[in-house]
C-alpha cells in the first residue's frame, strides 16, 4: 500500500494472504485492506479474514477497497455478508472505496445507499467526523442481498 497505518495501528495475525491484502487494528477498529482484484478464486482467500474480523463481540469493521481495481458479484457477496455479520454482533461496518467502476458496481446492484461508501480511511477516523454519518443499520428503501 501506499499509505502506511497511523501510528496508534498495529497489525494482527490473521488468515489472509499476503496478494490479497492486509488486515491491521487502528483506533479500536478492524480494517481488512483489500488490494487487486477480487473474483471468485480470490473471494475464497479473502472469507476467513472477514469471517474472522467479525467473530468477536460487537466488530468495527473497516474494508478498505482502495487498492481494488477489480469487483465481481463475489466481492459483493462478501462485503454483502461481513456487513451483515457485524451488524447481527452489534458492529459496525464501513466501506472504503473511491473506484468509480466498483461505485458504479454499487449503484447497479442497489447496494451504494446500503454501504455509504467514504473515499478514504480518514474520513473514517477524522476525530471531528460523526461515526453515524458514515453508516447506517438499514435503509428501508434498499432490499438485504446477503
Amino acid at each position: 500500500m501506499t499509505e502506511t497505518p497511523a501510528t496508534t495501528a498495529f497489525l494482527v495475525p490473521a488468515p489472509l494472504p499476503e496478494p490479497c491484502g492486509r488486515v491491521y487494528r487502528r483506533d479500536g477498529h478492524t480494517v481488512v485492506a483489500l488490494r487487486d482484484e477480487i473474483d471468485l478464486a480470490t473471494a475464497a482467500l479473502i472469507a476467513p479474514a472477514l469471517d474472522g474480523a467479525t467473530s468477536d463481540g460487537s466488530p468495527h469493521l473497516v474494508v478498505d477497497l482502495t487498492e481494488v481495481s477489480f469487483l465481481d458479484c463475489s466481492g459483493l457477496t462478501l462485503l454483502c455478508r461481513a456487513r451483515r455479520r457485524a451488524l447481527d454482533r452489534e458492529g459496525r461496518f464501513w466501506l472504503v472505496c473511491a473506484c468509480p467502476r466498483i461505485l458504479r458496481l454499487l449503484r447497479a446492484g442497489r447496494l451504494h445507499d446500503l454501504f455509504c461508501p467514504v473515499a478514504t480511511p480518514d474520513e473514517i477516523f477524522r476525530p471531528a467526523a460523526a461515526p453515524d454519518a458514515t453508516f447506517r443499520t438499514t435503509d428501508p428503501g434498499t432490499p438485504d442481498v446477503s
